[in-house]
């Protein structure tokens, strides 16, 4: 019966309400509660599984390191760290500035990375940096990078010439290095792509002169996973967790309000026929959810870039413009249902209350709107 009650809110609330009122139970709440937690883990599992994220190294408390602390560097010119740095979310507060004085050649050399695969289908497959020449005015003729494998008489070779054919003095330069493909040279088969442990860059310049190099944002990525991939199962056990607190909580407190409310303007409400009605009424929480899941279903996978992620100003727009189009549609059901269920919510609330309390009208709306948007108001100071 129970299970038929909860149908019969949806379709037929004032009969449905008006029975449970009358034979309050339990068992209507709680099925609610377990099909909403199973249908917000099965909504959970569908976002994460479809949204993929670039990963990066280095990664977590030691974002962008490299470029941070000059102690990662040795080079044939002085090695500080500078305040001139890139703005965006994945960058620190720093870049690596190097100076030497009536010279042709700067070199530069990052070590200590620790271990990076860079090999298969699993492996970092792009390198990307940030630099600005301050000293000379002039472009380096000539720019070339190695990468060590963890073996030091091994390591892999590529010149830089054609990535600085249109790069600009004074200005930070984006370069996006392509890794293990066929251009890349190797000094011997003790090079492994699998494991990638610091690297070099060497500029010359035509003639000596004071030069000055600065150096930000060096990552490796290029490999795309889900959020269920790097999150794991733990990720949809806490989230289905998060449900039940969350319906616990509007449960409780939409009772309370309701109840309070309705006693404070006159009404005679009875508890347990409150408690158990509202629970029946949050059947438009699971309604809301599996409509969201369905919606889910239409979406593609969506990629979340590296450039996206560097929230770098402007070089993101392509990727959160593309974001915007796979995602306007499901956002916009997701918008207009948020809308809809809190008025569902509300009217319901409203039955309630007349129900129970035998309030006018006017009253029980009143009371239903107070309750519904003081729960909501109390619920988002609880939960954030």
């Amino acid at each position: 019966m129970s299970a038929t009650e909860v149908l019969k809110v949806i379709y037929a609330p004032h009969k449905a309400l008006k029975k449970i009122a009358e034979k309050p139970k339990y068992l209507g709440p709680l099925i609610i509660m377990i099909l909403l937690i199973i249908s917000n883990v099965a909504f959970t599992y569908e976002a994460v599984s479809k949204t993929v994220i670039e990963q990066i190294v280095p990664t977590g408390p030691a974002l962008d390191q490299w470029t941070e602390n000059s102690t990662f560097w040795t080079s044939n010119a002085q090695v500080t760290e500078s305040s001139d740095h890139i703005n965006g979310t994945l960058y620190g507060n720093a870049s690596i500035a190097f100076s030497i004085v009536n010279s042709a050649q700067l070199w530069m050399q990052l070590q200590g990375i620790g271990s990076v695969n860079c090999s298969g289908p699993d492996g970092y497959n792009e390198s990307s940096f940030r630099i600005k020449w301050t000293s000379p005015t002039e472009k380096p003729e000539n720019v070339t990078i190695q990468l060590f494998s963890a073996n030091s008489s091994g390591y892999f070779y590529l010149s830089l010439v054609d990535d600085f054919s249109n790069a600009t003095y004074n200005i930070w330069n984006n370069l996006t290095i392509p890794l293990a493909t066929a251009e890349w040279l190797k000094s011997s088969s003790n090079a492994d792509w699998g494991n990638i442990t610091g690297l070099n860059l060497n500029f010359t310049w035509p003639n000596n002169s004071n030069i000055t190099v600065l150096i930000d944002g060096l990552f490796f990525h290029g490999v795309f996973k889900s959020l269920l991939e790097t999150a794991g199962t733990s990720y949809l056990l806490n989230y289905g967790l998060s449900s039940l607190t969350q319906f616990v909580i509007t449960w409780v407190l939409l009772s309370g309000l309701l109840y309070l409310i309705a006693r404070g303007i006159g009404g005679k409400p009875v508890w347990k026929p409150m408690l158990i009605a509202v629970g029946f009424i949050l059947v438009t929480l699971l309604v809301q959810s599996l409509i969201n899941t369905l919606a889910y279903l239409s979406l593609p996978t969506i990629h979340y870039p590296f450039a996206y992620l560097g929230g770098v100003s402007g070089e993101g727009q392509a990727a959160y413009d593309t974001l915007v189009a796979q995602t306007q549609i499901v956002s916009q059901i997701s918008y207009y249902l948020q809308l809809a269920v809190y008025v569902w919510t509300i009217a319901l609330s409203t039955l309630t209350v007349r129900l129970i309390t035998g309030l006018s009208w006017s009253k029980s709306l009143l009371v239903g709107t107070i309750g519904f948007l003081g729960t909501m108001l109390i619920e988002g100071f609880i939960l954030g």
